[in-house]
């Protein structure tokens, strides 16, 4: 589980945009960029070229 404080201060590295996380895949996903960064061992990687790319149905849903 991420700190929520944590969570609230978040945002996507490219926008700036809000991220929303998704506890299942242990990502923070950007919409308006299409990306989720991952977190490994607790900790949000917020390195663009370490993002996947979500896919269309991702993205829209």
């Amino acid at each position: 589980m991420l700190d929520k404080k944590l969570l609230a201060i978040l945002v996507c590295p490219l926008c700036k945009g809000a991220l929303r996380y998704d506890s299942t895949r242990q990502e923070l996903v950007c919409r308006a960029d299409a990306l989720a960064f991952p977190i490994r061992d607790g900790i949000p990687v917020m390195l663009e070229e370490e993002a996947r790319r979500l896919t269309l149905d991702e993205s829209l849903g």
